[in-house]
């Protein structure tokens, strides 16, 4: 069974539409970083916001109005991949889909206000409005509710290598001849308490550039928003081959897994694109060394240093810069890359059509997987 990418959709701090965000991409543009806060007093933090016209969309949906931001993310990034397919579901095709949701921070800032509310003035006063956005699934009941999607429905939590194992887990189900398509959308919110914590793990840098691949490591900003895959049998995009990877307990055991990925990938036809997550993090070097062991003729890009380290987002949003890059024949520049970066060009497409695309994602809080995608 062939599953192919049948629509795109994201939502990002440089935009929502896939059309409009790629073109600000081959531009060379990055997202504006802006510092975090709220009424609790907390100490500042950076990081890339999704801006509120990106998500006006959300706005005609009731049911929308009191949800958490990652909500509205993660719907208007599920609507634009369907409207990118150019389907529209009505009771009959919504029982023939899927849904999954990969996150991995969830709505960090909900479960921290509703603690809030219960720790300064007593139990009675946590809205019970609030606390349905403190789980996990709630991004996903609010989708399926506005889809009309009643069958299935998974929620996977991980960490930025979440939104393949999600793709994984909806190729899985699309063995199910019953149903035609799989909804897959990954997305994040990010917070204070968010930028905080990895921050303590030593893994932030205090405000942009993102140097992908510099060292030593300076480390990433976080961001936040969406990414959606609509997967189907039928789509320009073809998923060739979803390698579910592992966990590594130790950064030289990263070298390694990536290693073993990266064979396990390769074929005698070539590679052109080589998407990487390197975010100004440990994993950079890691990723840098499967690219030029396993893949020394493939172009090198990563998206992190114009949109931010969103985590779950941020695998499905990799996804979406493969099949871009494969159906437009084209590749933004890659920022911030130290001057001895020599592997982010490629043979001219003109010449020779990029047609296969791996994509590799590596989480900070150690899992990696990858997927490629062939035209």
């Amino acid at each position: 069974m062939s599953t192919r990418l049948a629509g795109l959709g994201w939502v990002t701090p440089l935009g929502s539409t896939v059309q409009g965000v790629w073109e600000k991409l081959r531009a060379g543009e990055a997202a504006d970083a802006s510092s975090l806060g709220d009424s609790l007093g907390e100490k500042g933090a950076v990081a890339f916001r999704v801006p509120p016209e990106a998500v006006t969309e959300a706005a005609r949906h009731p049911r929308l109005r009191r949800s958490s931001a990652i909500s509205r993310f993660a719907v208007v990034a599920g609507l634009a991949a369907l409207r990118d397919a150019g389907l529209e579901l009505d009771a009959a095709a919504a029982a023939r889909t899927a849904l999954v949701f990969a996150i991995s921070n969830g709505g960090v800032i909900y479960t921290k206000r509703f603690y809030h509310e219960i720790v300064k003035s007593g139990a009675q006063a946590a809205s019970p409005l609030l606390f349905p956005e403190t789980v996990f699934n709630a991004p996903a009941s609010h989708l399926a509710a506005i889809l009309g999607i009643t069958g299935a429905s998974y929620t996977l939590v991980g960490d930025g290598a979440v939104g393949i194992l999600g793709l994984k887990m909806a190729e899985d189900l699309m063995a199910n001849p019953e149903l035609e398509r799989c909804l897959v959308v990954g997305a994040e919110e990010v917070d204070w308490l968010l930028c905080d914590a990895y921050r303590h793990w030593r893994l932030l840098r205090t405000g942009p550039p993102i140097e992908p691949f510099a060292r030593p490591a300076r480390g990433t900003v976080l961001s936040e928003g969406a990414g959606a895959v609509l997967l189907a049998r039928e789509g320009a995009v073809a998923i060739e081959q979803i390698h579910s990877g592992g966990n590594f307990a130790r950064q030289r055991e990263l070298v390694r897994q990536l290693g073993e990925i990266g064979r396990d990938c390769a074929t005698n036809e070539r590679t052109d694109l080589l998407i990487a997550s390197a975010n100004g993090t440990f994993i950079d070097q890691a990723e840098r060394s499967v690219a030029e062991k396993c893949y020394p003729d493939a172009a090198i890009y990563t998206l992190k240093p114009a949109l931010g380290e969103s985590v779950a987002a941020g695998g499905i949003w990799q996804v979406i810069c493969a099949a871009q890059a494969l159906r437009k024949q084209e590749l933004p520049s890659l920022l911030g890359a130290p001057p001895d970066f020599d592997l982010t060009t490629a043979e001219n497409p003109a010449a020779a059509p990029w047609r296969r695309a791996f994509v590799t994602t590596c989480g900070l809080n150690q899992q990696v997987a990858a997927l490629v995608l062939r035209t």
